[in-house]
């Protein structure tokens, strides 16, 4: 269900990022924002919107992008007051920026970048990313986030999620304590504990954004459609590690109630 800037998330939003694993935020930033956005994106990857014969690779990727458009985007105020209401007031970072930005273009080639998986937050300076970290306390990641800068139907390669897989995760990370799990030991199974998970679709018009717990289950997939696909899947940062003197958030008590903690 969509919201509005003014109102914040509903409790009953609040009680969906819990059990599902995700909310939908529509309208969180402008359409011509996100077009201001998109415009800079296809300058980067020296590509044209009117010329499809030089769409040749099923996907082009940009790192981090930095410029005000960007800026704005992650900013902007429903976003910031969502941030608040999932992970605590004032105990996440502002964004700086945006990325990475998998850029999924129409195409009969399998992209090779589209597994199932979790996203890591720990050792990723080890240049074996089989060997990047997740603790159970989501250390260095407060959320994953998915900002659609265009408009993404079901044929436009919309990031596949599985409907409640991070209480699965928490469960599986729980037994590695602070120090964390591996992606090479919490994939070494594919994520087969989340397959009877419901799978649903991340779509809708540009200027939506996903909030996702850090522990959420998805995936990439072929475009199928005719336009690219245009998105950034950051991570919001904590401002610091986990506090116990200080109110469970939304994303602590998904844990929490997945694992039977009292941290």
């Amino acid at each position: 269900m969509p919201q509005t800037a003014q109102v914040g998330l509903t409790p009953r939003q609040v009680q969906d990022f819990i059990d599902d694993g995700f909310i939908k935020i529509e309208n969180a930033f402008s359409t011509q924002l996100a077009k201001q956005c998109r415009d800079e994106l296809w300058a980067d990857i020296g590509l044209s919107p009117d010329q499809p014969e030089h769409w040749t690779q099923p996907v082009v990727r940009v790192g981090s992008k930095t410029s005000p458009p960007f800026i704005e985007a992650a900013n902007a105020p429903p976003l910031h007051k969502a941030y608040d209401q999932l992970v605590g007031e004032r105990r996440w970072l502002a964004p700086k920026g945006l990325g990475t930005f998998p850029i999924r273009f129409p195409s009969t080639e399998t992209p090779g970048d589209d597994g199932w998986h979790v996203d890591m937050s720990l050792g990723i300076a080890n240049p074996d990313f089989l060997e990047w970290r997740a603790n159970v306390k989501s250390s260095g990641r407060a959320l994953l986030m998915l900002f659609l800068f265009s408009d993404i139907g079901p044929d436009d390669a919309p990031t596949r999620i599985r409907k409640g897989s991070h209480a699965t995760i928490a469960r599986e990370l729980l037994p590695y304590g602070d120090a964390g799990a591996t992606l090479r030991q919490l994939s070494a199974g594919g994520y087969a504990s989340t397959m009877d998970c419901e799978m649903t679709l991340a779509t809708g018009a540009a200027g939506s954004v996903y909030l996702c717990h850090p522990f959420l289950v998805h995936a990439a997939q072929s475009h199928r459609g005719k336009q690219p696909r245009f998105m950034a899947q950051p991570a919001l940062l904590p401002k610091s590690e986990f506090d116990p003197a200080l109110p469970a958030s939304p994303v602590q008590i998904a844990i929490r109630r997945a694992c039977g903690l009292t941290f």
